[in-house]
């Protein structure tokens, strides 16, 4: 019997030829990630312990919730990961140089066939790049820096292809908000959503980034696509190391819990309503909906191709007076490639404001007053997640937003 892509990785790190769905397994570490939204608990932790960190290379402190801290426990929280960098002597620490998903692939931290962890839910975002990499707790997270090693439960696979031809201004975010609708908030709980097809063999790593990302609002343990010639380019360009992924894929006889099957040939721009990120909806269903905000960026898109997409939407027009539009870069290093090609020169002469990289509304940047909406291209819409448990906030692609932005109203991006 062969094993999923999933299987074999947790296999190879557990030390077995084999490994099935529902084994504990006990599997070696080869990076872990600590956000400051939690660092601090983990510090804390750790540091009762008395041991050493078991390899300080595998180990990424990243600051990136706190960017730029807007209160004194954020401050607070800046200064207790800095000191753990230092005590530490920890080289990859990443201090508000952008969102830590970002940071992990375009630094080439993350390999394909590696296991990566994070104090994050949305760390299965590596998975695009052919690597199990699913979220943990801060006393996880402490047996990690101990140890270098953790326990899993082997998740069952559930396999998602994906056919089609996508039209225009219609995305990837579109497609796991579809998924998502499809199968709910709890349709893959515990399990590895595999994402295979043609669909998914035309995208761009940034693309399959974004459908990683939100994997686990499915539940899913893990999000993940199988390495090819795009994953190997990618590495290149980031000057990595190329690993030999060999064998790095399901086995024609492998075992899956479901097979999902996708046809995005007509799939309309999707538009998750409060709150939830399974709400999706079709964008004809909630057009015109009046908006006071738009955010384009975060750990599912606020990648180069994101705000490509959005500057060459909104530029040479004007966002409509006493609205809102953020653009919030994913990292430095997307920051200033957006600004060599003009595309923030575009979005800022249109009216957008620019923030600093790192996780912005998604993490404590732009709270909103009872009763404003909000449509942001990030990863949940939960009530109060963006300040005042009386306002709202819908989820789309960046060409979805950008429209929306021009309008100040939900709007289909394919009528522009």
């Amino acid at each position: 019997m062969g094993m999923t892509i999933t299987e074999k990785i947790l296999a190879k790190a557990s030390g077995r030829e084999s490994v099935r769905a529902g084994e504990i397994i006990t599997a070696k570490v080869d990076l872990a990630m600590i956000q400051d939204a939690l660092g601090p608990i983990v510090y804390k932790e750790f540091r009762e312990l008395g041991v050493p960190v078991w390899d300080r290379d595998k180990v990424f402190p990243v600051i990136d919730h706190s960017c730029l801290p807007g209160s004194v426990e954020n401050a607070v929280t800046i200064s207790e990961t800095v000191k753990f960098a230092r005590d530490y002597d920890i080289p990859n620490f990443y201090n508000m140089q952008g969102v830590s998903h970002q940071i992990i692939v375009e630094t080439g931290s993350v390999l394909p066939g590696q296991v990566a962890v994070g104090t994050d839910s949305h760390t299965c975002t590596y998975g695009a790049m052919g690597a199990f990499s699913t979220g943990i707790g801060s006393t996880e997270m402490c047996a990690v820096l101990a140890t270098g090693k953790l326990w899993f439960k082997v998740p069952e696979t559930i396999q998602v292809t994906v056919a089609g031809k996508l039209q225009k201004y219609v995305m990837s975010k579109d497609i796991i908000l579809k998924l998502l609708s499809m199968i709910g908030a709890n349709g893959a709980t515990y399990q590895t959503l595999e994402f295979s097809g043609e669909t998914i063999e035309d995208m761009s790593l940034e693309s399959r980034f974004t459908i990683c990302n939100m994997a686990i609002e499915a539940g899913a343990k893990n999000g993940i696509i199988k390495p090819d010639k795009k994953t190997y380019a990618y590495m290149q360009k980031q000057g990595t190391e190329i690993v030999d992924w060999n064998g790095l894929y399901s086995d024609a006889d492998a075992v899956y819990v479901r097979k999902i099957k996708m046809d995005v040939s007509d799939l309309a721009p999707q538009v998750a309503v409060p709150f939830s990120p399974a709400n999706g909806v079709d964008v004809t269903e909630v057009e015109g909906t009046k908006l006071d905000q738009i955010i384009i960026g975060a750990c599912t898109n606020g990648r180069i191709e994101d705000i490509k997409t959005a500057a060459e939407i909104i530029q040479g027009h004007k966002i409509p007076h006493a609205f809102k539009c953020f653009i919030v870069p994913a990292s430095n290093k997307v920051y200033t490639e957006a600004a060599k090609k003009g595309y923030l020169a575009a979005l800022s002469e249109a009216g957008c404001i620019i923030v600093n990289p790192g996780c912005g509304g998604c993490g404590i940047q732009m709270p909103m007053a009872v009763g404003e909406k909000c449509l942001g291209t990030h990863n949940r819409n939960f009530r109060g997640r963006m300040g005042s448990p009386e306002s709202t906030v819908f989820l789309a692609s960046p060409a979805t937003a950008a429209a929306s932005a021009l309008k100040g109203k939900i709007t289909d991006p394919r009528k522009l």
